[in-house]
């Protein structure tokens, strides 16, 4: 029932600029946590940056002063606003959520469908 959307992947030179945005759809009631991954060929899901309900966000220290998260609660949308990428950036970034869909009941983490994004030297 609940889906997230992600959008914004593509090709673009070093130094260049990308945003991804993920939309949850559904009967969500509530969410606790909105963040991105990215997993590159032959490595590890990393966390990239993730945003709470109380808009404290953390950054992975490879891409501090160079992305930006961000949400829009009515829209239920998280961004990640990317400058200054690197060949280094390259990977597929994944939209992750973790929220409630009823009263009492535990929270649920949501993954995306993956968005590649590719940086070229």
């Amino acid at each position: 029932q609940v889906q997230l959307v992600e959008s914004g992947g593509g090709l673009v030179q070093a130094g260049g600029s990308l945003r991804l945005a993920c939309a949850a759809t559904g009967r969500i009631l509530s969410i606790n946590v909105m963040g991105w991954y990215r997993q590159a060929p032959g490595k590890q899901r990393e966390l990239v940056a993730s945003i709470t309900s109380g808009d404290m966000t953390t950054y992975a220290d490879s891409v501090k002063a160079r992305f930006t998260i961000s949400r829009d609660n009515a829209k239920k949308t998280v961004y990640l606003q990317m400058n200054s990428l690197k060949p280094e950036d390259t990977a597929v970034y994944y939209c992750n959520v973790e929220l409630h869909t009823a009263p009492g009941w535990r929270p649920t983490n949501y993954w995306g469908q993956g968005t590649q994004v590719t940086v070229s030297s």
